[in-house]
């Protein structure tokens, strides 16, 4: 009498049925949504392994017929793949190095020193980083070649920090303004002055947050079309300007186009796979005000 009373107090088996059945529901709609999101990528990788005449076929299916390497072969036959991987990596890698740096130092200011003038300086900034960087283009091109950078790997990397600066103070800001201010006092009072309180005390509590705001400056200017293709012809040409050359007025070369977007987004993907955590925490850092 007593168990009963208990399970018919807890919902016994009745309850637990509709928690499976919950579940279930719960499972069928992520896998959907997943599949939503997943077949255009994993379409576009098992095209890359269709014979050439299957890519273009009016007839798509999703495996290919016979698994080949003819487009990959294709693809460092016609692009200098390498040359171009190189670019985007070092573009990519100094600018978020930058940005990263400069923003942070810029957001911990601001977070220490509230004032008018920094609520301000923030404003400015958000609307900088809300502007439609096609409408900055012009300009840059005339400035860039103005001071003799044009298609060089400077250019971008001087462009792409620009573009991420804002960014990275606004993401550094909640993580930073959850720090209590008592560790910089501690920090001034063992020796420490505001830039070594900076570096030694607030850098490595703020680790989570940094490798998550570097992963997403890194990817803004990894997946850069429209600055790579304005001010890069040969020596600083990057990734995505490098596949756009298979698509011309009179050919569109899609086999070798899919090997190549598949190749460009493989470091993105395993990187952000290896920092899942700092992704996780990082994003939920700060969240929580006390």
């Amino acid at each position: 009498m007593i168990a009963n009373s208990i399970k018919q107090k807890h919902g016994g088996p009745l309850r637990r049925q509709k928690i499976r059945l919950s579940q279930f529901i719960y499972l069928i709609v992520t896998c959907g949504f997943l599949c939503l999101f997943l077949f255009p990528y994993l379409y576009l990788m098992l095209s890359s392994f269709k014979p050439p005449r299957e890519v273009i076929s009016s007839t798509p299916a999703l495996f290919p017929s016979q698994f080949t390497m003819d487009n990959y072969l294709a693809m460092f036959t016609h692009l200098s793949i390498g040359k171009y991987f190189g670019n985007s990596l070092v573009t990519a890698a100094f600018a978020t190095l930058l940005s990263v740096l400069l923003g942070s130092m810029a957001s911990y200011g601001l977070t220490r020193f509230s004032s008018k003038l920094g609520n301000l300086f923030l404003v400015f900034t958000l609307g900088v980083r809300l502007i439609p960087l096609i409408s900055v283009a012009i300009p840059l091109y005339r400035i860039i070649g103005e001071v003799g950078l044009m298609d060089t790997k400077l250019a971008l990397t001087l462009i792409y920090t620009s573009i991420n600066i804002p960014f990275v103070i606004w993401m550094m800001l909640g993580f930073f303004d959850s720090l209590p201010k008592e560790l910089d006092e501690s920090a001034r009072v063992d020796g420490c002055g505001m830039l070594g309180a900076f570096i030694r005390i607030i850098l490595p509590i703020s680790l989570p947050g940094l490798a998550t705001t570097a992963i997403f400056s890194f990817m803004l200017s990894w997946n850069d079309f429209l600055f790579g293709l304005l001010f890069t012809s040969t020596a600083a040409k990057t990734v995505p300007v490098g596949i756009s050359e298979f698509l011309t007025a009179y050919n569109l070369d899609l086999g070798p186009m899919t090997a190549a977007a598949t190749l460009f987004s493989l470091p993105v993907m395993l990187f952000s796979f290896f920092m899942q955590n700092y992704i996780v925490r990082g994003m939920t850092m700060g969240a929580v005000k006390e």
